[in-house]
């Protein structure tokens, strides 16, 4: 094997390629990254038996070949280079490199001894807008669960229905479901792993900086496993295997109390209450429609108390309500409108957080329930 391509284009490819690596005692082979000709491109493969990624880049083919070699050392090594034309030559399994006046000598092993990244067997496809995926993977991927007990819900379900998409995820104590418009004509659903889901976020934000944003990424489903294409990167990864939880049950439909507040206010009050609450994370939450406010109340034995008031468009029942301030701070974070509405019903039942003007997106959030 033998190509000559830019320095930046490599060393985008072979990050990325990086991410997907974990070290691995057991199997060594699966610290290195597989590099090939194919079809005039350089492909950079790297999988941890649970993930693996393809990334194509260009360059002059001057002989067709493969080869695998140790990824953190090739990756640091091309990163720092300059960005000039770099040239890769696999010899008896070796990775010759130069670049100006450097040169290299990497050993690498023989290419068979990869693990082969499977080819997914479709049987469903969707065509999703990237800029869309991006902000809805990003407003419910943190909700996932560390749990081993129940698999199920420390992935990101995707739900298919007609010309619909919904991404949901949970950790039973809040809840991020968001909804996209597609193109897509079967029913279904998928739990993808967090981890795939964070790393599918970094490349769609990589790859829209030089991109337009209406460009596509295509979705393609198998029993067991689900592929995101990109175009120039594919990433496939398992699927969980089980079934998400009928999440829909928990999300009221009837409220005692709703309220409207600016976003830029209660992210700060909440930020403020949030250095006097106890060690439980506790703060509370009091709505009065009849003065038309929200009142953010913390204290703690150590550091003091705090309370403000903020204005709010507020209907219903008065009512206090206590929740972890880390969870309401999520829910706040996850949403871009200037106004935020919040809808309560009492201390031990959900309350929902949505972006003013945006039926796309909800947060459910459970209280801390009071002693």
């Amino acid at each position: 094997m033998k190509i000559i391509c830019l320095q930046e284009n490599l060393k985008n490819g072979l990050n990325a390629a990086e991410r997907i690596i974990g070290k691995s005692l057991t199997l060594p082979i699966l610290n290195n990254l597989l590099l090939k000709t194919e079809k005039g491109r350089l492909r950079i493969s790297s999988t941890n038996l649970e993930i693996g990624l393809n990334y194509w880049i260009s360059g002059k083919i001057e002989k067709e070949g493969e080869i695998t070699v140790p990824a953190k050392v090739l990756s640091s090594i091309i990163n720092n280079l300059p960005n000039k034309k770099v040239e890769l030559e696999a010899k008896e399994n070796n990775l010759n490199l130069k670049c100006e006046n450097y040169k290299a000598k990497i050993k690498g092993q023989d290419a068979k001894d990869f693990p082969i990244i499977p080819k997914i067997q479709p049987q469903a496809t969707c065509a999703v807008g990237q800029s869309a995926l991006r902000e809805g993977l990003a407003q419910v991927a943190g909700m996932a669960a560390l749990s081993e007990s129940r698999p199920e819900i420390s992935g990101i379900l995707f739900d298919f229905t007609k010309n619909v998409l919904k991404l949901v995820a949970t950790d039973s104590f809040r809840l991020g479901e968001k909804t996209i418009f597609t193109e897509n004509s079967f029913q279904g659903s998928a739990i993808v792993p967090q981890r795939t889901a964070l790393e599918l976020i970094r490349l769609l934000s990589e790859k829209m900086e030089l991109e337009e944003k209406k460009a596509t990424v295509s979705l393609v489903l198998s029993p067991s496993q689900v592929m995101f294409d990109l175009g120039h990167v594919q990433l496939i990864s398992r699927l969980i295997d089980g079934q998400y939880p009928p999440y829909q049950q928990i999300i009221p439909s009837n409220f005692h109390a709703s309220a409207i507040v600016e976003r830029e206010e209660i992210l700060k009050t909440v930020k403020i209450a949030s250095l006097f609450s106890s060690k439980i994370n506790d703060i509370q939450l009091i709505v009065s429609p009849s003065k038309k406010i929200i009142e953010i109340f913390a204290q703690s034995a150590d550091v003091g108390e705090n309370r403000s008031q903020l204005k709010a468009e507020s209907e219903g029942k008065q009512l206090e309500v206590v929740f972890n301030w880390r969870y309401i701070l999520d829910g706040l974070n996850n949403i871009n409108s200037n106004k935020i509405l919040f809808k309560l019903n009492n201390e031990t039942s959900p309350t929902v957080i949505k972006p003013v003007g945006d039926e796309s997106y909800l947060y459910v959030v459970m209280p801390i329930k009071s002693a």
